[in-house]
């Protein structure tokens, strides 16, 4: 495995992230303890989850199985470097007042409803999973400050944060000194959608946060799609299959996959490969719901993408450009 700096921290992750959302809904408790014990042999030390996985009426219980697995002892925990994240609600039905967001009442109720499901005391990377409009950063990095000098949480994070969040997040914690800010940005990125490109990994890149992209494969749409259905008849579900039905899009996949044949690379370690060459990227997040798509992508570590292929790669997923060239000229 390869390791990086997260950001302008002194933290070393690797260059792959074990992300967990399939762990409970998709991938039962045994697997997904397999599936992590894996991975670490591996070297992947960075794993990122959130306090509403599970989903529905079963939220929180991918963290409860990720405590279950770091009960298991043999230096897990201290091994990982955990990501989890906070802002959407976990009470039953809609949300009741002060139960979502950023509050500060809800930080500290979250953190601590956290803890309790990771059977851990501290939280290395703690993620704010989307913007709040309503709360100032002076209260929530009020919040963050108490919670670091608890030890409960050492690092923060954002995810889903346009690029002038970013900004106003870490000039703000600029100005109240003594405050780290934000040290990484969890954002959609792949080829196939590199709006971030932009505007939020150049502000990331500014402000010292390594990036974390999720959904390096498009909602597997870069992962062979069509040739698993004409091959093995598995036929794309979800976004991919959406995607899909839509002519241009079909055909754009289709030379992806043909330029990929041509060259002898498997078109999902493809994809990952080519997030590990782009600027700003600390690693993607991979997550497998079987062990073999685990091996699968600790292969797009070492694969190394010719110049010629990296080319071609853009004139089929062309980037917008920078900003603000990309809309303005």
């Amino acid at each position: 495995m390869k390791y990086t700096q997260l950001g302008r921290t002194g933290l070393k992750v690797s260059r792959l992230v074990l992300g967990t959302m399939n762990f409970g809904p998709q991938t039962d408790e045994a697997d997904s303890h397999a599936i992590m014990d894996a991975a670490l042999d591996a070297g992947i030390n960075y794993f990122d989850t959130a306090n509403v996985y599970g989903w529905g009426e079963n939220k929180g219980r991918t963290e409860e199985i990720i405590g279950s697995w770091f009960a298991k002892g043999g230096e897990r925990r201290d091994k990982v470097v955990l990501a989890t994240k906070v802002y959407g609600h976990m009470t039953a039905g809609d949300a009741w007042p002060n139960h979502d967001k950023l509050t500060a009442l809800n930080i500290r109720r979250a953190v601590d409803a956290s803890l309790k499901r990771l059977q851990t005391d501290y939280i290395d990377i703690y993620q704010f999973h989307h913007i709040d409009r309503d709360t100032p950063f002076e209260e929530i990095w009020q919040a963050i400050d108490v919670l670091v000098q608890q030890g409960k949480i050492l690092y923060v994070g954002s995810s889903n944060f346009p690029g002038y969040k970013i900004a106003q997040a870490n000039e703000i914690a600029a100005r109240r000194g003594g405050t780290i800010g934000l040290v990484s940005e969890q954002c959609l990125y792949n080829l196939a959608e590199r709006r971030a490109e932009m505007e939020v990994i150049p502000a990331a890149q500014d402000y010292g946060l390594g990036v974390i992209p999720w959904s390096p494969l498009h909602g597997g749409l870069l992962g062979g799609v069509i040739k698993k259905e004409v091959e093995g008849g598995r036929r794309a579900s979800g976004r991919a299959a959406d995607a899909l039905t839509n002519t241009a899009i079909r055909a754009q996949i289709q030379s992806y996959e043909d330029l990929l044949d041509k060259h002898g690379v498997e078109p999902g370690e493809a994809a990952l490969a080519w997030l590990l060459t782009r600027p700003g990227i600390t690693g993607p997040i991979v997550g497998p719901r079987t062990a073999e798509q685990l091996e699968s992508a600790l292969r797009a570590v070492e694969l190394e993408l010719s110049a010629e292929l990296l080319t071609s790669l853009d004139e089929i997923f062309p980037g917008p450009g920078p900003s603000p060239e990309a809309f303005a000229w």
